[in-house]
């Protein structure tokens, strides 16, 4: 049920990643050429590429803990800016792709 509840609103299209500002629950992360969105619901961030026109979640993060690690790396900017340029994050992203697929 929290999966689903999780997943409720989330409705990607061109236009809400393209907006991406403050207001929109959709956000992008950015580097070398790599994008990863962001959804935000609740206290969780959703990851996730479009591959093949096809949406693959990267990772689901509670909320706190994201924050957490954003405020013990001391960087400025936007909370994407942020994920941009921590190598942790990408780190993570890169093991979640690696992962065996069930």
């Amino acid at each position: 049920m929290d999966q689903l509840e999780l997943m409720e609103g989330f409705q990607v299209d061109e236009e809400a990643l393209e907006k991406g500002d403050a207001g929109s629950a959709f956000g992008c992360v950015a580097r070398g050429g790599s994008k990863i969105y962001r959804y935000r619901t609740g206290e969780y961030r959703v990851y996730f590429t479009i591959e093949d026109e096809k949406i693959v979640i990267q990772r689901v993060l509670h909320a706190n803990s994201l924050k957490d690690f954003l405020f013990r790396s001391g960087t400025g900017g936007t909370e994407d800016q942020k994920l941009a340029g921590s190598r942790k994050f990408w780190q993570l992203i890169e093991a979640g792709q690696k992962a065996p697929r069930k």
